[in-house]
């Protein structure tokens, strides 16, 4: 994958889990986006990580003293887990912020 076509399904990836936070209560969920990375910070203090790797065309995800690396998968459109435990990037983080906040929303 060339760089312009991984840096628009960055961007469209970090748009769509800022746009499912857009009307949550701050004093919940915090979303703060600098550069390539989002961060999640939760009621509570915990803080979730969401950045870009741009030389493996990965995006990684850290919470809870766990971390995943997605990589895209044409065939399904998807940003998938690298170690094929079928784990995708947009369910994943909205069971983190299930767990953090009990909040059920859809990223």
């Amino acid at each position: 994958m060339d760089e312009s076509r991984y840096q628009h399904l960055t961007d469209t990836a970090f748009r769509r889990i800022e746009d499912a936070l857009e009307d949550v209560d701050v004093d919940a969920v915090d979303c703060e986006r600098a550069g390539d990375v989002v961060t999640l910070l939760f009621r509570g203090g915990a803080r979730s990580i969401v950045n870009t790797q741009r030389p493996t065309r990965q995006i990684w995800l850290a919470a809870n003293a766990r971390a995943w690396h997605f990589s895209y998968d044409e065939a399904s459109g998807a940003w998938l887990d690298d170690k094929g435990t079928g784990a995708e990037l947009f369910s994943t983080v909205s069971r983190i912020i299930k767990e953090a906040v009990g909040l059920d929303l859809t990223v």
